[in-house]
């Protein structure tokens, strides 16, 4: 049976479908991709805006035409929040979030026309379902999911109601797929989340993430592990010490402040103020000097004025963060975000983004900089566009080109930086990485 799978959405949706796809194959099913032609199309939707609702149903529109005979299902966060809504005609089977065994079923063509839409309530679930995926396409660097769900209620986010409630996956169960994704030779493993911050809480006996991180610098089973996003008040002094002590650990922090402008940041229900953001990336630079330090900013949030939108701009081009993904504010029904009043012009909200971007990209060309004539860790992942010449990314997440073959993919080098083009660099291979 060839199945194709789309997928929408955030990194924990692309880890989804990396498990979805190795329990298929497990099953006997070749994967292929959308446009090839299959028996079965899944949809792993987003329904983190109203228009994420809206691309969702178009590409099971698009996988009917492609092959109207075959099933369609529509999987993932649209289809737990709304499953009747993602239970279009185009549709055979709406399955909701953590029940892996009805979607294989419902690919197989083995649920009955009255289970044609099955999800649960997510807030209810104690157990992470999705894991265990073991070949992500196209990558060299892996992903495991450790946590799922959020309890934080931000103004903006349907998140918990798509999700549920947080819980984690064991830590012995954690190592396990450590293990296995490096006996399959991942040099890198991403940890991701919905809120990494909140693992172990839920677990009996309780455990944190440094607590995690602990047993896996003490196994040390991938040669480098990279975490995901963290909350600006879950980056603590232990983490930081932490992320010093082990060479498995890359020098890279991803924290979502969404706003730097104290009354936005109340709006989104944030849990910390422009001054606690000053001194947490502050402490992120001195006790780890060479770390990217990236963030989220949604641009155009209800309520802000140019005022504030222009004071954003001078906080961000003084903290030390490395690069914004800036997210332009898109309402989504059911939030209470979506009822606020002032709810800024799409005009003006395109403007503002763009502004973000481009000191995005200044901040991320000034870091590069940064590091000519220094000597990094890149992980090579790819051929670059260049012929002759490959391309990876140091542990510090700096894009990183030089010459070289394609055999190196997959292997860690020492680099030295020759140049900056931008936010990437570019260098020559100088050796191997010791331990490596």
């Amino acid at each position: 049976m060839r199945v194709a799978v789309a997928t929408l959405g955030c990194k924990v949706n692309q880890y989804d479908t990396a498990t979805i796809e190795s329990r298929l194959r497990r099953e006997g099913c070749t994967i292929v991709p959308f446009a090839a032609g299959a028996d079965v199309y899944i949809v792993n939707s987003c329904t983190v805006t109203d228009r994420a609702d809206a691309e969702s149903r178009r590409l099971a529109r698009r996988a009917r035409r492609l092959n109207p005979r075959g099933r369609v299902v529509m999987t993932g966060c649209f289809a737990q929040v709304s499953p009747h809504r993602a239970a279009i005609p185009e549709v055979d089977y709406a399955v909701g979030l953590n029940r892996l065994d009805d979607l294989v079923r419902a690919v197989r063509g083995e649920l009955a026309a009255t289970q044609r839409v099955l999800a649960d309530d997510l807030r209810a679930a104690r157990r992470v379902r999705t894991v265990g995926a073991d070949t992500f396409t196209g990558q060299t660097r892996a992903f495991l999911k450790i946590q799922e769900g959020c309890d934080l209620f931000c103004s903006f986010c349907i998140v918990p109601f798509s999700r549920g409630r947080s819980r984690s996956v064991p830590p012995r169960q954690v190592l396990e797929q450590l293990e296995m994704l490096a006996t399959r030779g991942f040099q890198e493993v991403v940890l991701t989340a919905v809120h990494l911050g909140g693992y172990g809480s839920d677990l009996e006996p309780p455990i944190d993430l440094c607590g995690l991180l602990d047993l896996i610098a003490e196994r040390s089973p991938v040669p480098r592990l990279r975490l995901s996003s963290l909350d600006p008040p879950e980056v603590t002094p232990r983490l930081l010490a932490l992320l010093g002590s082990s060479p498995v650990f890359c020098p890279h922090l991803h924290v979502p402040a969404q706003a730097v402008q104290d009354d936005t940041l109340r709006r989104m229900r944030r849990q910390y103020d422009t001054a606690f953001l000053r001194d947490v990336s502050g402490e992120i630079r001195r006790a780890l000097p060479d770390a990217a330090i990236g963030t989220d900013v949604i641009a155009g949030f209800p309520g802000e004025t140019e005022a504030q939108f222009e004071a954003t701009l001078e906080v961000l081009q003084e903290l030390p963060f490395t690069s914004f993904h800036v997210f332009p504010y898109s309402r989504r029904t059911g939030t209470s975000a979506a009822k606020l009043a002032g709810q800024v012009p799409a005009r003006t909200i395109t403007e503002r983004a763009g502004r973000l971007r481009a000191l995005s990209a200044e901040k991320q060309a000034a870091f590069a900089r940064r590091f000519v004539g220094r000597v990094l860790r890149v992980l090579v992942e790819d051929t670059s566009p260049r012929p002759g010449w490959v391309c990876g990314y140091s542990t510090n997440y700096l894009r990183t080109e030089c010459l070289g073959e394609v055999s190196l993919a997959n292997q860690e080098r020492a680099v030295l930086v020759e140049a900056a083009q931008g936010a990437r660099l570019v260098g020559r291979i100088v050796g191997s990485v010791p331990g490596v």
